[in-house]
């Protein structure tokens, strides 16, 4: 039961996986690694040991999520990682009949498989992983982990979407996500977790949630995670009308929509060429309208979004910034802080240079904290817990 866990978390170019230890009562890591560019022509395979340190790193295309899995499992093998006495995967979408995070057994696995339409660009690299995984580890217990899990607390207000009752009735609501990484901030807050909190998980994928005692009342992210505030390459909430005008005007066909609002809009679309972060700033340094542009919509929506949560809290006790972006970015974070003085949230620039832990000023109405997120340890905690049930 305490042996070696093995925690796999598919996206769609890359591939995060790690080996756990249950150790004084919490997961302890001791290899984690992620093949990045999977599809591309030049992907990358790299290697942590236990305290952080590189152990491998080779560049070589990695067609596939099934060869980067493979490739990775052979690494570890290599560096003398036992199989695993369970495997757990983060999967984005359970749909609206997997709300719990479960052993993968057949059934299951057929219900899953019947509501990849949920999520058609995150469900199927997981499914694939899954079965690769079967496959390599025949006698090996897996788990699904469920981004969607974490926000089952939502009232029926925030959950409910205005459609007729016949769509809702097939599940057509309010799901929410980056669940996992929700829930590990909540678990580094253990056991004083303030009463009211907005996290911000800002990355590629970026979604803000509110939380009352550690329990989610409302999100950005919807039915699926292309919702919420605009992204590195997805839209966000646009106006339903701008959609159907494109289809109307033959612009787009359903899986043009799909690309589109997914793969080639966001902030890749306001600056015209870059959804990465560090890229975007640097050029709106240098004067790039269009990089200036793409940062200032991004900052004011997350800014108004923590407006909103505001209200629905009630206040703020505690804000958090997590992700790629919320913890690497003191130039994201400074400007939505910058709006936010009637919250009476006041960031210490120094602190905030600094990039660690909690960076509001002594005067803030509120604590501005930094927590990285720890998805794969969310997934090794539930996964030891199912397998011990």
């Amino acid at each position: 039961m305490n042996g070696p866990l093995l925690v796999i978390n598919s996206g769609s170019s890359s591939l995060k996986f790690g080996v756990y230890a249950h150790r004084e009562g919490h997961e302890a890591v001791l290899f984690k690694g992620v093949v990045r560019h999977i599809g591309g022509e030049r992907g990358t395979l790299s290697l942590q040991d236990a305290h952080g340190q590189k152990v491998f790193e080779k560049s070589a295309p990695y067609p596939t999520q099934r060869e980067a899995f493979e490739r990775a499992m052979d690494r570890l093998e290599s560096l003398g990682h036992t199989p695993p006495v369970a495997i757990g995967h983060r999967v984005v979408h359970g749909g609206p009949h997997l709300r719990e995070h479960r052993a993968l057994t057949d059934e299951v696995l057929h219900t899953l498989e019947a509501t990849t339409h949920f999520a058609p660009l995150h469900v199927p690299p997981a499914l694939e992983l899954i079965h690769h995984a079967r496959g390599r580890y025949p006698s090996v217990p897996q788990f699904a982990c469920f981004d969607t899990v974490f926000h089952r607390t939502l009232p029926e207000e925030a959950a409910v979407f205005p459609v007729p009752r016949e769509y809702r009735e097939q599940g057509v609501e309010r799901y929410g996500f980056h669940g996992l990484s929700y829930e590990s901030i909540v678990e580094r807050l253990k056991p004083r977790v303030p009463e009211r909190t907005v996290v911000a998980h800002l990355g590629s994928g970026a979604s803000l949630a509110a939380l009352r005692h550690g329990l989610s009342v409302d999100t950005t992210m919807g039915f699926t995670p292309t919702g919420g505030i605009p992204m590195g390459t997805r839209t966000g909430d646009i106006d339903p009308g701008v959609l159907l005008w494109l289809l109307r005007q033959g612009h787009v066909d359903t899986e043009g929509l799909e690309s589109l609002v997914n793969h080639d809009s966001g902030l890749k679309a306001l600056s015209g060429g870059t959804s990465d972060m560090s890229e975007l700033t640097r050029a709106a340094g240098f004067g790039d309208a269009p990089a200036a542009l793409a940062l200032s919509v991004f900052v004011r929506s997350i800014a108004k979004t923590i407006g909103a949560y505001a209200t629905v809290l009630g206040g703020i006790d505690l804000l958090v910034f997590t992700g790629g972006i919320g913890e690497n970015s003191p130039i994201v974070r400074q400007r939505v802080c910058a709006m936010l003085g009637p919250l009476g949230l006041v960031l210490d620039d120094g602190r905030n240079r600094d990039g660690q832990g909690v960076i509001s000023a002594s005067g803030s109405r509120g604590t501005i904290q930094i927590l990285p997120s720890e998805e794969e340890e969310q997934i090794a905690r539930h996964t030891r817990r199912l397998m011990r049930a």
